[in-house]
Order: C-alpha cells, then structure tokens, then sequence
C-alpha cells in the first residue's frame, strides 16, 4: 500500500515512516526545499517536492496513493513567515481532504489534539484543530480523526520540536543548548490567588512509538472509519512529576516554585513575539488545562503494550 504522509518528515511522521516501512507499505513524503535531510530511509520512500501551499504538489502526492495521512501541526506561530494555525493546520488539512475527495482516495487519517474545542477560551491551535476535524467529517471520505494527549520520545535530532526536550531546555538551563549550566527553579504552574494546586494539571503522555503503531493499524482498520479515537498513555502525570521525571533523565536536580498563570501569561502577551521566551499566551491556556484520557481499548485491540514514561525511556534527555 501506498500511503500519503503530509507532515513525514517531522517528529511524528519520523515513526510513522518507520512504521509503514515495517509493515511493508511505502510512504510518500511532501519535501519542502531544504528539508531532504528529515526524511527517514529516503531509499524506501518516495518523495514529492513542495509544500502544503502548494495544490499541484499536494495532488501529485495523493494520486496513485491508497491513503493519506495529515500530521501538519504548529508548535508556535509565526504570521510574518506563513506559519500559523488557520494556514497549516486548517487550511493545509481542507485542501488535502478535498482532493483526496476529488481522486478517489477515500481513507483518511487525521492527526487533531486531544481537547480539540472552538470554545471562546480555546488555544488557536485547538480552534484549528477542531475546523481541521469539521472539514473532514463533512467529506464522503473513509475518515479516522486520532487526538493524542502529550508525546514523548526521541526527536532524533534538533529539528523536531519535542514536549520533554523542550522543557528541559527551557526549564533546567540556564542559558538553552548549553546542558552544563546550573539548574534553577522550575514554575509549578497554578490560577487563581492561591498555590494549593500548583502542578497538579495532569497528562496521559503517550510515546510517539506507539502513536505510530496505532495509525498504521487503522489505515486497513474499517471498524474505525468515522471515528474519533483519543490517545494517551497507560497512566496520568502531573505537571510536577513530568518535570521531576526529565530532570531525573537529564541527571540534574530541580526545585519546583509555585507560579501564577496571570504573571506569566502577561509576559507572554508581551513577549509572544520572541522565539526566545519558552511559552506563548496559546501554549499556556492548553498546557494548564491538561491533557488526559483513557485509550487502554485501542491498547488491547491493536496487541500493543504501552511504552511507560519513565528514566529509562527518557534517556535521549541525558545527552
């Protein structure tokens, strides 16, 4: 089988390349100019140059493929550059819908988020997330939508942005990139006047093995069509004790010092601009709100044995 990966060259699509391999299918992989280097076993892909943008190469990735699966997400906006939620998130996945729609491939994987809402107080990228999932459910496609909680894993590499490596630079360094500089206190986040919840906003991280492994066990799957299936891991974590688990892999020590979300969240305000400060307005509202569900269904039907976030699979922190 031929399968269409829009967004393959990027963390999660790094392993669902892996996967599809694995399982004897072949990944076609949209390239942007400059990024031939993130393509996982180029030999056993084929590659489309162009990008999401772009409707001509979108087509020529779709046809002849037996599948498509979405992985386009943004971390962090940049509107000047093009990067924003509405064009790569939204956009990217109604265009890529419509012409699957338009050549007759009909199953489709969409990649959303876990606690995707177009409420008032909503992140843009969960506002995205959710119309992504709207374009898709009112197609004549062969839809699956997978919302996963948190990822861990190795980013392979500093191209792929990663939940835990993220936060190990930007909370157990001092100055980003530099692992030898001393540790200092880490915000345990909380709203409100008082801490007496501080870091207690929980997550089901999941690692990005087993997400992987479950979207290539749904592309032949036709119990799921038109489904929506949350993703987490086998067990629930604090913020607290994430922080707690990546400073143990990272083999540094941390102390964790109760934090206001107002403050930080008007520092973002100003600072929303700078690639340098470590959180946006957006990413705050989600992250304080957690991110968690029970997916030990899809665990047992697909045979597949959790990979538990802990030290040992935290190593690639240690380096």
């Amino acid at each position: 089988m031929k399968v269409a990966l829009i967004g393959g060259t990027g963390y999660v699509g790094s392993y669902i390349c892996d996967e599809l391999i694995a399982n004897d299918h072949t990944p076609r992989i949209l390239v942007r100019e400059g990024s031939e280097s993130k393509v996982i076993a180029p030999k056993k892909c084929e590659l489309v140059k162009g990008d999401i943008s772009d409707e001509n190469s979108i087509r020529e990735l779709i046809k002849g493929s037996d599948a498509v699966i979405y992985l386009v997400a943004v971390i962090r906006e940049f509107p000047k550059k093009g990067i924003t939620n509405d064009k790569l998130q939204f956009r990217g996945s109604e265009l890529a819908a419509n012409i699957a729609s338009e050549l007759g491939v009909k199953r489709f994987l969409l990649m959303s988020a876990l606690g995707a809402n177009a409420d008032m107080d909503a992140s843009k990228y969960q506002k995205a997330k959710h119309l992504s999932e709207q374009v898709i459910k009112n197609t004549n496609l062969d839809w699956t939508i997978i919302r996963p909680s948190s990822l861990f894993g190795d980013p392979r590499g500093n191209n792929r942005p990663e939940f835990c490596k993220a936060l190990k630079e930007d909370m157990l360094e001092i100055i980003p990139g530099f692992p030898n500089s001393l540790p200092f206190p880490a915000p345990s986040f909380f709203e409100g006047l008082m801490p007496f919840n501080s870091g207690e906003f929980s997550f089901s991280m999941i690692h990005v093995k087993d997400v992987a492994k479950i979207f290539v066990k749904l592309i032949s799957d036709k119990k799921e069509f038109g489904k929506i299936i949350n993703l987490g891991g086998n067990e629930d974590f604090t913020w607290d004790h994430i922080i707690k688990n990546i400073a143990s892999a990272s083999n540094k020590k941390v102390l964790m010092v109760p934090a206001p979300v107002s403050v930080v969240m008007i520092a973002a305000s100003l600072l929303d601009w700078w690639s340098g400060f470590p959180v946006t307005r957006d990413q705050l509202k989600d992250l304080v709100k957690g991110s968690t569900c029970n997916s030990e269904d899809i665990f047992k039907k697909y045979d597949i044995n959790p990979i538990p976030f802990n030290k040992e699979n935290l190593s690639y922190l240690a380096s």
